[in-house]
């Protein structure tokens, strides 16, 4: 296979190959370094995020390889005054570049919060820079998407949730990356028939209102439906008059009891849906299609399905596509890619830390991990700590959104959520499927009390303060 013509490489800022460039021109392109990656809010005015992409990222990072045709382009580059951007022996040195780093990451489907670092990677600082992109455009976008799909599926209650998303995804990437997140999150199925065989998602899909207008009448498009598809007839009846449209189905519905067949159910895609979904339940009922289902579509997200739900909607299963595959009421999380240490001549790691006039841009600085308490299984409290500090069997910290203070008992069961990922450049972890990543969805989400403490081992808080004091006042 020619690895060039499907390279990712380059899928980078400019100014990451720019800042390489500098540090290899200064001689500290091979300083190891720490970066975090992790987000400073919760998306969609929530309480917690889905862990998306790892896989995805797992495959991007082995097959991290400048190769000839991307050298050749980046060659091409020029500075204002027409001189090359780069000297060739930094090109030639890209050239025969390979990927060592260590990484270690939350696992896909495992619920996170705000300021936890979510992939931690270790080595030269130069090829810790040039992925910064690549690594927060993959995980940013399916944690976002893998989010909104468990809020979707949680206002539904238990009831199917498909995705219908792909027509208006955000380009043919933004539409596979959206699938896999949305089934990661909850969603039971995809329309998207590539996402189907990429990733083994189940497929749903009906037909089109063009399918009805193709033909003279909506019956007779609903008879040449049921005679193609006989066990697969769920009819979109609202192309003309969706209580109409609901008749029509039903008496091609006969026709099919009368071939031993049965009419699967029917589409709302517009209209007043809760209303309409309960006439039509009253219509399919009073034939004898007691077991047809009534799936609704068009424009849905979680706060519509929740209000449609309170109103009492006969509706059986979930379309949801355009407000869930662009994260319609936020289409960007707010995760960051931050340098946290250096490693110094004598070994020990200097942190590094970012100041800002806004408090909530600020790094934060060290070589964190993530340490989830339990109680009997119940998860109670999440607490970031350096690994240099180490953390104590018992101690009090201080919630970072609401300030509130909790006490971890020394008997506490824990996990740390960071696993190892990749040792120097080699992969060490074994990729759950993403079966069971989205098991993991549905099991954790069950489990974690509202609000949810997540806040600075006591030690670590203190250390992180001081050195934002004396970065402030060395760099005034």
């Amino acid at each position: 296979m020619d690895r060039t013509k499907n390279s990712l490489t380059l899928l980078i800022d400019l100014y990451q190959l720019t800042m390489a460039y500098g540090y290899w021109k200064t001689g500290i392109h091979e300083q190891e370094a720490v970066f975090n990656l992790f987000f400073r809010g919760s998306p969609f005015g929530g309480q917690y995020a889905i862990c998306a992409g790892l896989a995805t990222a797992i495959d991007f990072l082995t097959a991290f390889q400048f190769y000839a045709d991307d050298i050749a382009y980046l060659k091409t580059l020029t500075t204002e005054i027409g001189q090359p951007l780069f000297d060739k022996a930094f090109l030639d040195y890209l050239g025969q570049l390979k990927f060592n780093c260590s990484v270690a990451a939350m696992a896909e489907g495992e619920v996170v919060f705000a300021h936890e670092p979510i992939l931690r990677i270790t080595g030269p600082l130069l090829v810790c820079q040039l992925l910064e992109t690549p690594l927060v455009n993959i995980l940013n976008f399916q944690t976002l998407i893998a989010t909104k799909a468990s809020r979707v599926c949680h206002a539904a209650d238990g009831q199917p949730v498909f995705e219908f998303g792909l027509r208006r995804a955000q380009g043919i990437d933004g539409g596979l990356s959206a699938s896999r997140a949305a089934y990661l999150g909850g969603c039971i199925a995809t329309s998207n028939t590539l996402a189907g065989k990429l990733y083994n998602i189940p497929v749903q899909g009906t037909h089109a209102h063009s399918w009805v207008m193709a033909f003279p009448t909506e019956k007779a498009a609903f008879q040449a439906y049921a005679t193609v598809f006989p066990d697969n007839c769920i009819f979109l009846v609202d192309t003309y008059n969706t209580l109409n449209g609901t008749k029509n189905a039903i008496e091609v519905g006969q026709w099919l009891k009368q071939q031993g067949k049965t009419i699967k159910g029917i589409r709302l895609d517009s209209g007043d849906l809760a209303k309409l979904s309960k006439e039509g339940r009253k219509l399919l009922d009073a034939a004898g299609f007691t077991k047809a289902i009534i799936v609704a579509s068009g424009d849905l997200d979680e706060y519509l399905i929740a209000d449609l739900k309170a109103k009492g909607a006969a509706i059986d299963v979930w379309g949801v596509g355009t407000r869930l595959v662009t994260a319609y009421d936020q289409p960007a999380l707010n995760m960051v890619y931050k340098l946290a240490a250096l490693r110094q001549n004598d070994g020990t790691w200097q942190p590094k830390i970012k100041l800002s006039e806004n408090l909530s841009k600020a790094s934060v600085p060290g070589l964190l991990k993530v340490r989830r308490y339990f109680i009997k299984d119940q998860p109670i409290a999440d607490v970031i700590y350096d690994e240099e500090l180490g953390i104590k069997k018992g101690f009090k910290f201080t919630d970072i959104k609401n300030k509130t203070e909790h006490e971890i008992l020394a008997d506490f069961t824990y996990i740390d959520l960071l696993q190892p990922i990749f040792q120097r450049g080699k992969c060490v972890y074994s990729i759950p499927s993403l079966s069971q990543s989205r098991q993991k969805v549905m099991m954790q989400l069950k489990q974690f009390p509202k609000p949810y403490p997540v806040g600075y081992e006591p030690s670590f808080q203190t250390f992180k303060t001081n050195l934002f004091q004396r970065t402030k006042v060395n760099n005034q």
